[in-house]
């Protein structure tokens, strides 16, 4: 019986976000830049058991087929007992689940990303890590040299549905940031004007202006300003499996 094996899923940091359109079945055309952080998931991946189990990151994760860990067991064509650590917060534009679905499709070989972007939009970079340009519906994913960056993140308590802002996106007209940063930011603060308080606070205490991470609904700035309720996080390379420092 083999041990179970440690697997790390970090956090996907979009720097940049651009949409560039529809495509008819609804998907959206982005390019972007994105990168993985040391706040990371782990996974505790047991190929002779059966079965997810999660540890952190509150009730509302479900354990069942609509776990994307499940998702990426069935795409690999594997069975594995696997306890999940939650690290990354959900629902914070950081790609948690994403990623820990990249990280079982590691484990288990699958290099197809195409079939990984059909889990979800991250997935397919997820899998791959590092730093990278994205484009397409997420499933073009071309490395970039590693940069050593440190961020700030803040995330605030607030739902930011990424249907939902992409949706929002679409009835205001396609706004584009004209700092090209991340053009979802528009969207989002409509959907949820209450990022604003946190944004202006992370701006505050940095002298920066702060960037909305995907959809939201984290926002981050590019410098070390620990503080209560912000995580200082570092870029990992594509590759890296931990431990955390």
């Amino acid at each position: 019986m083999a041990p179970p094996e440690t697997v790390y899923a970090p956090a996907k940091l979009t720097l940049t976000l651009r949409v560039l359109g529809v495509r008819d079945d609804g998907y959206h055309l982005i390019d972007a830049e994105m990168v993985t952080l040391d706040l990371a998931d782990r996974l505790e991946i047991d190929p002779d058991g059966d079965g997810l189990t999660v540890v952190g990151g509150g009730p509302d994760i479900p354990t069942g087929p609509s776990n994307l860990v499940n998702k990426a067991l069935a795409l690999a064509g594997r069975t594995a007992g696997i306890t999940l650590h939650k690290q990354v917060p959900s629902q914070a534009g950081l790609g948690g689940g994403s990623s820990d679905a990249g990280a079982v499709l590691r484990w288990a070989g699958v290099a197809d990303l195409e079939a990984a972007a059909r889990l979800g939009a991250d997935v397919a970079f997820c899998t791959v890590g590092g730093r990278a340009r994205v484009s397409g519906i997420g499933e073009i994913v071309e490395p970039m040299p590693f940069e050593p960056r440190v961020v700030t993140l803040v995330t605030p308590a607030i739902a930011c549905p990424t249907p939902l802002v992409y949706r929002t996106w679409d009835e205001m007209g396609g706004p584009l940031d004209p700092n090209g940063r991340n053009d979802l930011e528009p969207a989002a603060l409509q959907v949820a004007p209450e990022l604003a308080r946190a944004r202006d606070e992370l701006g505050d205490a940095a002298g920066l202006t702060p960037i909305l991470a995907g959809s939201g609904s984290t926002w981050f700035v590019e410098a070390e300003v620990p503080g209560p309720g912000r995580v200082v996080a570092r870029t990992v390379p594509a590759g890296w499996n931990g431990p955390i420092a």
